[in-house]
């Protein structure tokens, strides 16, 4: 059976953390059928872990030697049929699946152990002995497979009644909810052999080789996992599957009446990019500041790319789906704000939240989503989102993004500052702009805007598309200090003239391009 995952990636221990892979220059059933256990175990709710026969490594550096020592087919052959009786010594029943992969011209097994659903899991000391011997719990601890012990062993059994949602089967979803073409899109752009017999191979034999079947043989159900990645209309499942991204060009406290609206709704993979494409298209900005006595010019980004995408994946993958809400980004002048629901269990105290620092947990919510989206590179690991977004936003000068969650941990806001000269820079054209467009005096009362003061905003606009043709109405209408609305009867006046045209989409990139002078 071919992995769902790049065998390149394993041995250069990628997109997988290094404690869930283990290396085997040969078969050693006693000490592998260990780390098989502590896998299905998953102490740690990290999904399992993969174990590669026919591999050497470095003693120091504990990387894969290459090119790899391989093992012969014949030895495989007779690896594989092991295997199947050693299966049957792990208590309760667990069959982790095998993959021969070609390496270097030589073969090596894999055996994949996903995280099992009726942990715990016990294996005798040496699956090898002919007589009984004593069986043991294992687990992980770094790198390495032990006995679980005392508190330890008490903790582990606890983990029996806790299955992540995602890993939960679903009675409601059947293959026809499955997307071929979403399926095949993620094996191929993980590199997975799978990708090439999608279209072979009948699609529940390919659900079942990924692990996204659960239940007996006569009642086998789909994994809501399956139904988040790969289907186009998850919301059938779990309700308000989208993300809300609302734009408040003056603020959401000074003006709220004046904002756009934006939905992205798909599989998690895609409204992840349908979201950072618009962000990334309508409002991350890059800078160029020349500083006196320096040769080069200062460059920085009004909000880094990174910072924002990792906030927007991780409030994909911890989200409950349980719970009919959206996730929120709100977007205003100074910051962008992400809000998710519910909140960070409470083995993570409010302290750390507030600090802002790391964030770790040992109970996710969605662990096999969390696998899926590290193996498309959206996020790089567990417990690393809040470190990833403090650096980014240090690399780029930006303040510190600050995390707030309620006393009843029903939400969880990531709020993510603009840059400080974006912001300055900002507040000074505003007021520019507010002085070039004239005044009303304090005693005219409200009154319809005079022609003259259009004529100027029209001229603004103008003057705003010359200078970044991929500017968007509302950040026009943050510049002349007006409504979005009024932009847009702009535009459409400008349009109607012949004066400008649109290329390209509006919600995904595209431009304004000016086809002749205000006057001709």
């Amino acid at each position: 059976m071919a992995l769902a995952i790049n065998i390149e990636d394993l041995l250069n221990k990628q997109k997988i953390e290094s404690n869930r892979i283990e290396f085997k220059k040969g078969w050693n059933p006693g000490s592998i059928y260990h780390s098989v256990c502590a896998f299905a175990n998953d102490f740690d709710d990290l999904g399992g872990g993969y174990i590669v026969i026919g591999v050497d490594t470095d003693d120091e550096t504990g990387v894969a030697i290459r090119p790899v020592e391989g093992i012969s087919t014949e030895k495989i052959d007779g690896i594989l049929q092991d295997i199947v009786g050693y299966n049957n010594k792990i208590t309760p029943y667990y069959m982790p699946r095998t993959s021969v992969e070609e390496v270097d011209g030589k073969s090596v097994l894999v055996i994949w152990c996903p995280a099992g659903i009726n942990r715990p899991y016990s294996v005798p000391e040496n699956v090898t002995a002919k007589n009984h011997t004593k069986e043991y719990f294992y687990i992980r601890s770094g790198t390495s497979s032990i006995i679980a012990k005392g508190e330890v062993l008490d903790e582990l059994r606890e983990l029996a009644s806790r299955v992540p949602f995602d890993e939960r089967g679903n009675g409601d979803i059947q293959p026809t909810d499955i997307s071929m073409i979403l399926l095949r899109d993620y094996l191929a752009k993980v590199g997975s052999k799978l990708a090439d017999e999608v279209a072979l191979r009948p699609l529940d034999k390919i659900l079942d080789q990924m692990e996204l079947y659960t239940g007996p043989k006569e009642n086998r159900v789909i994994r809501n996992v399956a139904a988040m990645m790969f289907c186009e209309n998850p919301s059938k499942f779990f309700p308000y599957t989208q993300i809300d991204v609302v734009t408040f060009p003056n603020g959401k406290l000074k003006d709220p009446n004046n904002f756009t609206e934006v939905t992205f709704k798909g599989c998690i993979p895609q409204m992840i990019k349908q979201t950072m494409d618009y962000i990334k298209s309508n409002i991350l900005k890059e800078y160029v500041r020349k500083v006196a006595g320096q040769q080069e010019a200062e460059r920085y980004w009004n909000y880094p790319y990174e910072a924002v995408e990792e906030a927007v994946v991780n409030s994909c993958y911890h989200r409950d789906f349980l719970q009919h809400e959206p996730i929120e980004i709100t977007i205003e002048p100074e910051s962008i704000s992400i809000l998710n629901c519910p909140g960070p269990d409470r083995s993570i105290s409010k302290e750390a939240i507030e600090k802002g620092d790391m964030l770790k947990s040992r109970r996710y919510r969605n662990r096999r989503l969390g696998d899926f989206l590290k193996e498309l590179d959206l996020t790089e690991g567990r417990s690393t989102g809040v470190p990833t977004i403090q650096s980014k936003l240090a690399e780029n000068g930006s303040p510190r993004a600050t995390f707030e969650t309620t006393d009843d941990r029903l939400t969880f806001l990531v709020t993510i500052p603009v840059h400080k000269s974006c912001l300055e820079g900002l507040e000074a054209e505003m007021k520019n702009s507010k002085k070039s467009s004239g005044t009303q005096s304090k005693s005219s009362g409200t009154h319809p805007k005079s022609s003259g003061t259009r004529q100027r905003n029209i001229d603004r606009v103008l003057e705003l598309i010359a200078a970044d043709p991929q500017i968007t109405a509302p950040k026009i209408a943050m510049f002349l200090g007006i409504s979005t609305r009024g932009v847009e009867k702009n535009l459409r006046a400008l349009r109607e003239a012949g004066v400008i045209r649109r290329i390209g989409s509006p919600t995904f990139g595209g431009h304004w391009e000016i086809v002749k002078n205000k006057g001709e």
